[in-house]
């Protein structure tokens, strides 16, 4: 039999602290040298309760990284065409500069052509077509959040993907599918899996690297990780849960991000590094 082992968790808020900690100096330093902050414009619309608090969360990060937050707060009621007006408003002001979409805004309005609304240089939530395609291209641009967090969070921990099987069970725009392309430009060999995957247990086992990301609680189980395998728990559902089942994980895996504090601190820390990075550039300092 083989030997019971403890995996080691992963410190996403520890290492969001040093990112948030780097990109705060710059920020200061950027101040110092423009007179101006780097400013991140957050659109919320309606007042759905967890978007409500994501954007609070956001804004209060935001203003303690030195990074002025300006709140576009729209009814529920509001169409397409007036959404992206205030978009491209927010794209061509001079003086913002990221833009982020609060996710979800409602089923009446077209959520694609409010995301297109957000000019490349400002998409520093990397959710745009054209973010997507650089990403995809390995060229200048922004990633996605979580995906791009994720990859800061292998990087810290010495994670080699070179000729590694990546496992990604889940596939939406903003997760799934960027994180598999990411992890393919790093030399991983990627299957994308999904809640409706046939035999997807089969598939987990294979994988080096498994990032759960399909927004169910504890879909996957600790028996299914192959031994040694680096755990990436992307999910949050209620009560605190991701989607593994993280005590019988530890048992197998040889890193794991625990939830919360593994994932979710680095998707906000990754937002302010590209918001000043954005600024970075549009001001002409880098």
């Amino acid at each position: 039999m083989p030997q019971t082992q403890t995996a080691r968790l992963m410190d996403g808020t520890g290492l969001a602290r040093q990112i948030v900690e780097t990109t705060s100096a710059t920020a200061a330093d950027i101040l110092r040298r423009t007179g101006q902050r780097p400013c991140l414009a957050t659109v919320l619309v309606g007042e759905d309760p967890a978007s409500v608090t994501y954007v609070r969360m956001k804004r209060a990060r935001c203003e303690k990284a030195g990074i002025e937050s300006r709140h576009v707060a729209l009814p529920a009621s509001i169409g397409t065409e007036e959404l992206v007006a205030t978009i491209t408003g927010l794209s061509q002001d001079p003086t913002v500069h990221g833009i982020l979409l609060q996710h979800p805004v409602g089923p009446h309005i077209d959520e694609r052509a409010a995301f297109e609304a957000i000019a490349p240089a400002k998409d520093v939530d990397g959710v745009t077509m054209h973010s997507f395609a650089a990403m995809g291209f390995g060229l200048p641009g922004f990633v996605s959040c979580t995906p791009g967090g994720i990859m800061r969070l292998l990087d810290a921990y010495d994670v080699d993907l070179t000729g590694k099987h990546a496992v990604v069970v889940g596939r939406s725009a903003i997760l799934g599918k960027p994180a598999g392309m990411l992890l393919l430009g790093r030399d991983a060999t990627v299957t994308y899996c999904h809640s409706r995957t046939a035999d997807l247990t089969s598939i987990v086992r294979q994988a080096d690297v498994l990032i759960a990301a399909v927004g169910k609680p504890r879909f996957i189980s600790g028996a299914d990780i192959k031994p040694g395998a680096v755990v990436i728990d992307a999910g949050y559902n209620a009560g605190n849960v991701g989607d593994v089942d993280f005590d019988s994980a530890l048992e197998r895996a040889s890193l794991i991000t625990p939830v919360p504090g593994g994932v979710g601190p680095m998707t906000i820390a990754v937002l302010l590094a590209q918001t000043v990075d954005a600024a970075t550039r549009q001001l002409g300092l880098g």
